[in-house]
């Protein structure tokens, strides 16, 4: 049986996480304002405004402060000759196990908010579904793009 996964995403990961959470959270105060005013427009009950207000001011704290940091710590990968393994969740906990002979192909994604922090993500595919492993630096996740394609056409093969 394998241990846990060693190699950790980038720390940066953590300011990647923490700007998501804000523009989250400000699509939610958006959609809380819009509730609370319908709310004083039509009388409706005091009471949920006092409820969408504190959802309002718990829920960012939240995804910005306390998740990330958690997320972080969990996130773990390997990439081993025969398979891809990935650990990740911040309450259940999620390891999968990719078969190199079952990967078709490898990505490289990188959004406005990544590239600020010169990262990457690596996507790799499968006929199901597709696997990410999320911000890593920009030289890391290109070199582990290519050596992840070349253990998949070697897995590829050999059968």
């Amino acid at each position: 049986m394998y241990s846990e996964p060693k190699k950790r995403i980038s720390r940066k990961a953590l300011n990647v996480w923490r700007i998501s959470g804000v523009i989250k959270s400000v699509i939610g105060w958006s959609i809380t304002a819009l509730a609370i005013f319908l709310l004083h427009i039509f009388d409706g009950p005091f009471w949920i405004s006092i409820i969408l207000i504190a959802l309002g001011v718990i829920f960012p704290c939240l995804h910005i402060f306390v998740f990330p940091v958690l997320k972080w710590r969990r996130w773990r990968y390997d990439v081993r000759e025969e398979e891809l393994e990935l650990q990740e969740g911040i309450f259940i906990v999620s390891r999968t196990l990719v078969p190199m002979v079952r990967v078709q192909h490898v990505d490289t994604v990188q959004g406005p908010i990544l590239r600020k922090y010169n990262l990457a993500s690596v996507v790799v595919h499968t006929a199901a579904t597709a696997h990410e492993i999320p911000a890593l630096k920009e030289t890391e996740a290109e070199e582990l793009r290519f050596y992840i394609s070349k253990l998949a056409r070697v897995a590829e093969e050999d059968v």
